[in-house]
């Protein structure tokens, strides 16, 4: 059996795993902050969707490494390393992506105010998703 073709699958599902907590993190808190406005008779924010869909993103890296592995004649254990601990740094990115739009969540419906600012920083959490798959298609 060649473990190899493992590495395919562990990197979209790694990466998949980490965008739905991330989500489901930044979904329930914009959840909450919603409540919070429509309690208090504001506007809720629609913009808070953002937040909660930006560690869907990391799904695609995990594709795009998925397929490049795919493609490979005959993948060996390097290449099950690859996708395994690819897809798992790809999954920590979404899973922090997510935390992070929960606290951007919270605070644009409190203040208003921020929204690029917070972009910002999920921005730069989705970066290491980035790298992580722009280096790894690299090597393989």
């Amino acid at each position: 059996m060649n473990f190899g073709l493992l590495g395919f699958s562990a990197a979209i599902a790694f990466a998949a795993m980490g965008s739905a907590i991330g989500a489901g993190a930044a979904g329930m808190a914009a959840v909450g902050a919603w409540k919070k406005c429509f309690a208090q008779n504001r506007p809720a924010p629609f913009m808070l969707v953002a937040f909660v869909g930006a560690p869907l993103t990391q799904i695609i890296y995990g594709m795009i490494l998925m397929n490049s592995i795919m493609a490979v004649q005959e993948p060996t254990m390097a290449h099950l390393g690859i996708g395994l601990f690819g897809g798992i740094a790809m999954g920590f990115s979404a899973a922090f992506q997510g935390k992070a739009g929960a606290a951007a969540s919270d605070a644009l419906a409190e203040t208003g105010k921020g929204f690029v600012n917070y972009m910002m920083v999920l921005g730069l959490v989705e970066t290491v998703a980035l790298f992580v798959m722009v280096f790894l298609l690299g090597t393989i």
